[in-house]
């Protein structure tokens, strides 16, 4: 059963695939939005980006988050890789999630062991840099059931799909309708905007509304204008600023 809506509307702003190679894509669109006022931010940190991006690499980074979460924002685990290293695809729908929809869903394919130790080495990594963690998203939002039966039995709070968010370790699912692009091409952001006004004016009277941006959203200036207008609109709205743990203290003190 979907756990009911009980809070003040809300939304969360949401930054995916966050690495030091994609820092200068978002450091723009963060300042925008810090000058807005109190805005807290949920950064779904990615430990090793592409094997490419180790964050025990880059301390100045890490000072960057370590200074984020100081103003009240939520780091969380998003993967280890985000990449999909994988076997080739064995059926059409396995060709079709992991070459046509994405080539990052890094959790699609692994077993419950192979996802614990991902999920515990990134884990471990928090731990090392002083981080509180309370959630995890899988990159694409894609998770094989082992990766489900691995968080299962960590400490974690929540996980999420495009329209959930997910109590742990019971997988207890939470309406959180979400609005994302797919911006790598012109097409594909226009029709982005069309599908996301129709889905923000649809849940304009759900309990929250999550934005959730990526790097290459942040490379146009149509996509980056449009997260910071609906963003701007949403609170003129009245709806309350929340990173994802926040909203799901608010809902438990309610």
């Amino acid at each position: 059963m979907v756990e009911a809506a009980t809070t003040t509307p809300s939304v969360m702003l949401v930054l995916h695939d966050v690495a030091p190679e994609t820092w200068p894509d978002y450091q723009p669109f963060v300042e925008a939005v810090d000058a807005l006022g109190n805005v807290p931010m949920t950064w779904l940190v990615v430990p090793d980006f592409h094997r490419r991006n180790a964050l025990t690499h880059s301390p100045t980074f890490c000072r960057l988050l370590e200074h984020r979460l100081s103003r009240g924002d939520e780091l969380a685990l998003h993967g280890y890789y985000h990449a999909d290293e994988g076997p080739p695809p064995n059926s059409p729908t396995d060709f079709f999630m992991r070459r046509i929809y994405t080539h990052e869903g890094e959790f699609y394919t692994l077993d419950e062991a192979q996802a614990l130790d991902r999920l515990q080495a990134g884990m471990r990594l928090f731990d090392r840099q002083g981080w509180p963690l309370a959630g995890f998203v899988a990159p694409a939002w894609l998770m094989s059931e082992g990766t489900r039966q691995a968080l299962r039995s960590l400490p974690l709070r929540y996980t999420s799909t495009p329209q959930h968010l997910y109590r742990l370790p019971d997988f207890t699912p939470i309406d959180a309708p979400g609005l994302v692009f797919s911006a790598r091409s012109a097409w594909r952001r226009g029709l982005s905007r069309v599908v996301c006004e129709w889905q923000r004016q649809r849940a304009r009277e759900a309990d929250t509304l999550r934005l959730g941006l990526h790097p290459v959203d942040m490379r146009h200036q149509a996509s980056r204008e449009y997260w910071l207008r609906t963003l701007q609109t949403l609170l003129e709205q009245g709806r309350t600023p929340l990173t994802k743990s926040a909203w799901l203290d608010s809902r438990t003190a309610a």
